[in-house]
C-alpha cells in the first residue's frame, strides 16, 4: 500500500480542475493584456500602415526612442553587474543589516516611481545638496532607470546562486584555479541565463518607465525626451492614434528583446 503522500500525487486530477484553470487564465491573461493590447494596435493602425509609419519615424518620435533604448540598454547594463554583485553578496556573506538590506531590493518595487522621480530630482536637480545637478541629461535619466529595475537583476540571479552546492568551484580551487579564473570558467557560466533573463526584464522594464524620470530628464525634446513622455504629450495633445503607434514601437521592441533572452538564456543552459 502507497504512503499517504503518494497516494496522493498518484490520484488521477478530474479534468474539469485543469480546463476550469485554464479558462481561468486565458479570461484573465485577455481581461488584462490581450484586449489593451488589440485595443493599442487598433488605434496605431487606425488610419494603415503608412500612417503608423509616419508617426512612428517622426523626427521627435525617434529621438524620443533612440534615447529611450540608449539609457535602458546602459540602464539594464549597470544593473547587471551590481545586481549580480548585490545578489552575490547576499547568499555568499553573513554580516549584520543582511536582512535589511535583503529587503531594501524590492523597495523600487513598493515605491510609487513618480516618489522616486521627485527624489531624484531633489538629490541631484537645480537645488542639489551634492551641488550636482543631472536634470536634462542622458546620465540623470540613467541613474533613476537603474534605481527602478535594479530588482529584476538581484532576484532573477539570487535564486540561483542559493540553489548551487558550489562543489566544482571548491574542486577548482583546490587543484590551484584563481578565484577570478573559477569564476570567470565555472561560476558565471552557470549564472549566465538569470544573468540574461534579469537584464531583458530590466530592458523591457525601463523602455515604458515615466514617473522616475519625468522630473528629471526635464522632458525636452530631442535633448532629453524619453519615449513614454513623448507618448504622454501626443496623447494629451489629442493625437491618440500617433501615442498608439509610438508605444507599439516600444512593445515591438521589448517583445523581440525578451524573445532574444530567452532564447539565449535557453542555448546557454543546454550548452552546459
Amino acid at each position: 500500500m502507497l504512503p499517504p503522500r503518494e497516494r496522493w500525487e498518484h490520484r488521477r486530477i478530474p479534468v474539469w480542475t485543469g480546463r476550469g484553470a485554464q479558462g481561468l487564465a486565458l479570461f484573465y491573461l485577455s481581461l488584462v493584456v490581450l484586449i489593451p493590447v488589440a485595443a493599442l494596435a487598433t488605434h496605431a493602425f487606425a488610419h494603415g500602415v503608412g500612417a503608423w509609419w509616419s508617426a512612428l519615424t517622426q523626427r521627435e518620435s525617434l529621438s524620443a526612442l533612440r534615447l529611450t533604448i540608449a539609457t535602458a540598454a546602459a540602464g539594464a547594463l549597470i544593473n547587471t553587474v551590481a545586481g549580480t554583485a548585490t545578489a552575490w553578496v547576499l547568499v555568499r556573506d553573513r554580516f549584520v543589516g543582511q536582512s535589511v538590506l535583503n529587503a531594501l531590493i524590492d523597495l523600487p518595487f513598493a515605491l510609487p516611481t513618480v516618489v522616486a522621480g521627485v527624489t531624484f530630482y531633489t538629490l541631484y536637480g537645480p537645488h542639489s545638496p551634492f551641488h550636482v545637478n543631472m536634470t536634462g541629461t542622458w546620465i540623470g535619466i540613467t541613474v533613476a532607470i537603474a534605481f527602478v529595475t535594479l530588482p529584476f537583476n538581484v532576484r532573477a540571479v539570487q535564486p540561483l546562486l542559493e540553489s548551487r552546492s558550489f562543489h566544482a568551484e571548491a574542486a577548482a580551487a583546490t587543484l590551484g584555479a584563481s578565484s577570478a579564473r573559477v569564476f570567470r570558467t565555472i561560476t558565471l557560466p552557470a549564472l549566465a541565463p538569470a544573468i540574461l533573463t534579469g537584464a531583458g526584464l530590466a530592458f523591457a522594464r525601463a523602455l515604458g518607465e515615466y514617473g522616475s524620470v519625468v522630473f528629471i530628464s526635464n522632458n525636452l525634446p530631442y535633448r532629453s525626451q524619453v519615449a513614454s513622455s513623448y507618448v504622454y504629450s501626443l496623447a494629451t495633445s489629442g493625437q491618440v492614434d500617433a501615442a498608439a503607434a509610438v508605444s507599439t514601437g516600444l512593445l515591438v521592441v521589448a517583445l523581440v528583446v525578451l524573445a532574444s533572452v530567452n532564447i539565449a538564456a535557453r542555448r546557454v543552459a543546454r550548452s552546459q
